[in-house]
């Protein structure tokens, strides 16, 4: 019976093992360092912590930013027969609607909705006002 070796074969000679020198044990470590401190510069994060400092800074400006005038919105539907429909004094027109389906009308010096549409059963205006 024949054994067939199964081993590789060495092409080129063992190398001596060595010890590395004393230089380049700091110089590999400073490396180990340096490479995550290196990672952290990069611009990315940077944007990450340029963009917290904004944010913080805005969000203390506008704590301490005292509102001298508070508002407050007031809102009512007016509702008429025929082809206008008139807010009440003081209230400007932020939309209308006009029965029949007609989606065709203006507003007429702030306070008037004008359906635009012939035979018009019903107009809607919705007005609103600021007040304190």
């Amino acid at each position: 019976m024949t054994y067939i070796n199964l081993l590789p074969i060495r092409l080129y000679p063992a190398l001596p093992r060595t010890q590395p020198s004393n230089k380049m044990k700091p110089a590999f470590f400073l490396l180990l360092i340096l490479i995550p401190l290196l990672a952290l510069m990069s611009p990315g994060h940077a944007d990450c912590a340029l963009d917290s400092i904004v944010d913080k800074k805005i969000k203390e400006s506008l704590t301490s930013l005292e509102l001298g005038f508070q508002a407050r919105l007031t809102c009512t539907s007016v509702k008429s027969r025929g082809t206008l429909a008139t807010c009440p004094a003081g209230f400007i027109v932020t939309g209308c609607a006009c029965g029949y389906g007609c989606g065709s009308w203006d507003v007429r010096g702030d306070n008037v909705c004008h359906c635009q549409c012939s035979g018009m059963d019903w107009t809607s205006a919705r007005c609103c006002q600021f007040s304190k």
